[in-house]
């Protein structure tokens, strides 16, 4: 079936580049095409929170000025971007998704919008997500869900789940998210785009609005592996202002990206297509492992023995760092603050976040304050650690054997919007094969790698820390390879 030509708003950044280089297109076309894409999708999708078109506009006749004057381009230059509405944006409205803070304009950049701004990104809006970042469907925003492009009844995954819509609808090029638990590659998996998790540091969170700050990463959603290794480079890099970022080199995440897979040594995590894998799942990352063995590729089966424990793991590490983190949200220093007479403090800030906070997050902070109470700490959040380290202890043991490990990114593709809101262990059970990784701070990426009744399966490659540039080479690989088109049908109708 034909799904239409694509606007410039549906080439990738790279394809852009080369166009705006030659003197083809200019930053301010460019724009505009995202900006008419936002307006013809957006009141069915709702990817957005807060769209910047004025912005967008004058910074992009900003910079074909400074281009036209000899200024130097960069692969970020015109590029029309999402952030997912827990960056802060100085000037922007930054939400998170909350009713706590529906008005909070932040005085400050997030660095890794900075650098990206720097760069001459321009900005086109603030995504939709999961309240705080917290959930894998995109339901438990305040400020109501996003839908899946691919299927208007299905949810486009979380906690990421504007920026990954927004990005395959072509509403933008290119966008940042945050990944805690998977919430980048599940979504793009759900979306059928390209979905990045960086080692943990190797971008700076100074500005990420924090949900857990030991597992905390800004990634990246792009429509292919190319703009994921381009967007990275303009991110990472070490931030003295994030005491967690990372003092070491940056070297470029594209460099290997036409070196093939022949003798690379991948691995599949042991178990990772049995019990609990849609069928259609399991069948669509068969084929790629075979792709990928045909192109050279030596395939075994790795055990990540603890790997079992990661989900239980990380639903008490996770919500006590978040308890913790959103102790904050008080009422009294930014923020919404409950209307009305209080008789004294404590009740203002109850009522504040009672009404502020979303069941989800309620949630969370209820267990997470219940794991770190006294005469719990030790028998929840520690042990939780202890198995946090064994998981480390586990992919370092399987990258002495292997030089990627290769799983389904979600064990399902989109559910229904809906159909998990009442069963939180379902919903939690999305992230199954995401939460590992970010356990251990290791890179992983999610590329689309075919389809199951007509919707995006993704294939989820991790690797060591700090091998981005090794992940991002097998998933080009076979990206060519597989040469899928990950148009969904709702641009059909455009």
């Amino acid at each position: 079936m034909s799904r239409g030509s694509p606007d410039l708003c549906d080439l990738s950044a790279s394809e852009l580049g080369a166009r705006l280089a030659a003197g083809e297109i200019t930053c301010a076309e460019l724009a505009e095409s995202s900006l008419r894409r936002i307006e013809a999708v957006e009141p069915r999708l709702g990817a957005f929170l807060t769209r910047t078109p004025e912005l967008a506009r004058e910074r992009a006749v900003e910079l074909d000025a400074y281009l036209a004057a000899g200024g130097p381009r960069t692969s970020a230059s015109g590029i029309p971007t999402a952030l997912k509405d827990v960056l802060t944006t100085r000037g922007v409205r930054t939400t998170c998704g909350s009713r706590i803070l529906a008005d909070y304009v932040p005085p400050y950049d997030a660095t890794a919008w900075a650098r990206l701004s720097g760069a001459g990104a321009v900005l086109v809006g603030k995504t939709n997500c999961d309240e705080f970042a917290m959930g894998s469907s995109n339901e438990h925003s305040a400020f109501g869900p996003v839908r899946n492009p691919w299927d208007l009844e299905r949810v486009p995954g979380g906690s990421s789940g504007g920026s990954a819509a927004a990005v395959a609808a072509g509403e933008a090029v290119w966008a940042l998210g945050t990944d805690t638990g998977g919430s980048v590659r599940q979504p793009a998996a759900l979306c059928g785009i390209v979905g990045l998790k960086p080692t943990y540091g190797r971008v700076s969170r100074y500005g990420l609005i924090a949900f857990a700050s030991s597992l905390d990463t800004v990634g990246c959603f792009t429509r292919s592996v190319r703009d994921a290794a381009l967007l990275l480079r303009a991110i990472a890099g070490h931030d003295a202002r994030d005491a967690t970022s990372l003092d070491a080199p940056v070297e470029h995440p594209g460099r290997d990206l036409e070196a093939g897979v022949a003798g690379m040594r991948i691995g599949l995590v042991a178990g990772a297509l049995e019990e609990g894998v849609e069928p259609g799942v399991r069948e669509a990352v068969r084929t790629a492992l075979d792709r990928l063995a045909a192109l050279g590729a030596e395939l075994e089966e790795v055990a990540l023995p603890h790997a079992e424990h990661a989900l239980s793991a990380y639903y008490l590490i996770a919500p006590s760092e978040a308890s913790s983190n959103l102790a904050r949200y008080d009422g009294v220093r930014y923020g919404v603050r409950a209307a009305g007479e209080h008789t004294d403090v404590a009740e203002m800030m109850a009522r504040t976040r009672g009404r502020g906070f979303g069941p989800e997050v309620k949630r969370r902070v209820i267990l997470g304050t219940y794991a770190l109470s006294a005469g719990y700490y030790e028998a929840y959040y520690g042990q939780a650690q202890r198995v946090r380290t064994l998981i480390i202890r586990d992919y370092e043991a399987a990258f002495e054997r292997v030089d990627v490990l290769v799983s389904p990114t979600s064990p399902t593709t989109a559910f229904r919007l809906g159909e998990r809101l009442d069963d939180p262990l379902a919903m939690y059970l999305s992230d199954i094969f995401t939460i590992p990784a970010n356990l251990a701070g290791v890179p992983a990426v999610s590329v689309p790698c075919g389809f199951a009744d007509g919707l995006p399966v993704g294939l989820q490659i991790t690797g060591p820390p700090l091998a981005e540039a090794r992940i991002l080479r097998a998933a080009s690989a076979l990206e060519a390879d597989l040469g899928l088109d990950l148009r969904p049908p709702l641009l059909a109708s455009l």
